[in-house]
């Protein structure tokens, strides 16, 4: 097995894909319904169960992480749900509620903020809910909610259920689906997985099954109670995206080989060297709680005159690619994704490089 890498895209999300994995993606196609595939996904299902840590089926669907957001509302929503937002994907979440014809009410904290048990404890108390929505690790501003704690409120209240969007926090910071009692739980194959996009994962406890057995407008792509019917005979509910499932099946041997507990560390590592980056040249992190930063991105507000875009183009001549801000912060501010299969001497090399570029 190969180990090439550039170590030069530092994006938070797509991220660097390693050469083995990215030609598992030239093999011959298969049939969607031949032994050959049940094969491939009854190695894979056990490989991410470990990453999700669970032992419910983890759900494989062949589309944006977006889409599981849909799927999560879609099927465990009834009527009423409160988002927490703090960043551009909690509040795409957000929408998603509305848009599926649902109430939806928002907790809403600044952008670099995370929530406290207490703000949604609170929430709870003063309306009625039936499904909380949240961001494990928002992308757009580097902070990571404290989902285990979050997980724990939902439980105080009757038949309250929690849906999280771990997009850029699985497989890089640490999620503990069954023992937190995390309900439903998604993430999208080109974060921390570090995986070309075009995959989504998530879990779903029992309980949301029941919700969606009630439901009539749940729709068809999306319908987890045919990804349940399938995946326990190691098929998908549609067409799979083949030559991705080679690049997962190869990936999870990698993620497995590491171990999760040694890719947690790392990224982590790799984050505090971030931080500490940072502090050496006067720069201001978003996020400034450090308990509520994330460990697979960082977001920084720019210095002087640079801008998020400019930075970014600066970076890039050097062979590096960071990325600028996210929406309304995308001049304001710069991101590091440092997430994936990174190492932190290849995150050095980019510090060194923009260490050059701040002291022009």
């Amino acid at each position: 097995m190969t180990t090439t890498l550039t170590g030069r895209f530092f994006m938070p999300g797509p991220t660097e894909v390693h050469t083995d994995v990215l030609a598992a993606m030239m093999k011959p196609m298969m049939g969607h319904r031949v032994a050959e595939m049940e094969e491939m996904i009854g190695r894979i299902q056990p490989r991410l169960k470990t990453v999700f840590r669970t032992e419910r089926p983890v759900y494989i669907s062949a589309s944006s992480a977006t889409g599981l957001m849909e799927g999560a509302v879609r099927n465990g929503a009834r009527r009423r749900v409160l988002s927490l937002v703090n960043g551009a994907f909690s509040q795409r979440f957000h929408q998603i509620a509305r848009a599926t014809g649902l109430e939806a009410d928002a907790v809403e904290v600044d952008w670099g903020s995370g929530h406290t048990p207490d703000m949604l404890r609170d929430a709870l108390k003063r309306g009625t809910y039936d499904a909380v929505t949240v961001a494990h690790s928002e992308t757009s501003t580097g902070a990571l909610n404290p989902i285990a704690e979050l997980a724990a409120v939902t439980r105080e209240f009757d038949d309250v259920v929690l849906l999280v969007d771990s997009v850029s926090g699985l497989c890089g910071a640490d999620m503990r689906t069954d023992e937190w009692g995390v309900d439903f739980v998604l993430t999208g194959s080109q974060k921390s997985f570090a995986l070309p996009p075009g995959l989504a994962f998530g879990v779903a406890r029992p309980n949301i099954l029941e919700r969606a057995e009630q439901k009539t407008d749940r729709g068809i792509y999306f319908d987890f109670l045919e990804f349940e019917r399938n995946i326990l005979s190691n098929q998908t509910p549609n067409t799979p995206a083949v030559s991705l499932l080679y690049a997962l099946d190869v990936q999870l041997e990698r993620i497995e080989t590491e171990g999760m507990d040694a890719r947690l560390d790392r990224h982590r590592r790799m984050a505090e060297r971030t931080w500490a980056w940072c502090e050496a040249h006067g720069l201001e992190i978003l996020v400034r709680d450090p308990a509520f930063r994330s460990p697979t991105v960082t977001t920084i507000r720019c210095p002087g005159d640079w801008t998020g875009p400019s930075l970014a183009a600066a970076v890039k001549e050097h062979g590096f690619q960071i990325a600028t801000g996210y929406g309304r912060m995308k001049d304001d501010t710069f991101r590091i994704g440092h997430m994936g299969d990174h190492s932190e001497e290849g995150l050095d090399g980019l510090l060194e490089v923009m260490s050059g570029i701040l002291a022009r």
